[in-house]
């Protein structure tokens, strides 16, 4: 591949790159219902393009799985505390019901998206701002250095039966980002050493994610979840590492009280 051909995908995926940066930044600013119902709609979106991965004779199951989704998302947040996981787990109760094939795969997949939506809702509503801004930083400079670095060095694959593009130099570069980013939040944000721990650890989750759809496209024989987004495919491409290192943020917030706030 010429170094030309390499970087053809590098102007739609910056320009609607910066277009969902500027949407996200002004739900982060607005918070409270906003942010939620925000945080919501990209859940219900990924959902129904989930659906139309595993199921693409399903159509009208898609969308009414996608606003299940998107309304379980909302009334989770804003519900109970106690039935907020109960809540969440109804629109993978009902897709193993009415999904005919790939039931095992949409139940957990349907799930950690939901736990990750909710995840991202509760580091805004609980710590704030700045710890949400840590969290989708990480994970942000996880991917483009995993990408540019990748593209530039190339190197062995880090697992070709399932990404034959992604490298360990990418993966690597994607973990030494993700720990400046950390270090550079210390200025601001309390945990020292533990923030740098948990920010390389947030990008491993957040790369496991970005690896686990891959694996299902791969499985279901397609190239994008959808095409939603030039550049990126679907929301599902460019959300699925986000949603595993909110998974995994939602955990450590559940089992450690950390990270401590608010600010």
């Amino acid at each position: 591949m010429n170094s030309v051909s390499r970087w053809t995908d590098l102007l739609p995926r910056v320009a609607s790159g910066a277009v969902m940066a500027l949407l996200a930044v002004a739900a982060i600013w607005a918070g409270g219902y906003i942010f939620v119902c925000f945080i919501a709609i990209i859940c219900g979106v990924i959902l129904w393009e989930l659906v139309r991965m595993l199921a693409p004779g399903q159509r009208r199951r898609a969308i009414n799985l996608g606003l299940l989704g998107a309304l379980s998302s909302i009334a989770a947040v804003l519900g109970p505390a106690a039935l907020a996981l109960p809540i969440l787990l109804v629109p993978a109760a009902l897709g193993w019901v009415w999904i005919r094939q790939d039931k095992r795969i949409y139940v957990v997949f349907a799930a950690l998206i939901l736990l990750a939506g909710f995840g991202l809702s509760s580091v805004r509503e609980e710590f704030g701002v700045i710890w949400l801004s840590w969290l989708i930083l990480t994970v942000a400079a996880t991917d483009i250095a995993g990408y540019f670095v990748g593209k530039s060095l190339g190197g062995p694959k880090f697992w070709p039966a399932l990404s034959p593009k992604k490298t360990w130099s990418g993966t690597i570069g994607g973990w030494v980002a993700a720990g400046l980013t950390g270090l550079c939040f210390t200025i601001i944000l309390p945990g020292g050493v533990w923030l740098v721990i948990l920010s390389v650890a947030t990008s491993l989750s957040s790369q496991i994610g970005d690896m686990a759809e891959s694996a299902v496209k791969r499985r279901v024989g397609v190239k994008d979840s959808s095409r939603l987004i030039p550049g990126h495919g679907g929301v599902f491409d460019r959300m699925d590492g986000m949603l595993g290192g909110a998974v995994l943020v939602l955990l450590v917030m559940e089992l450690s009280g950390y990270p401590p706030g608010p600010l």
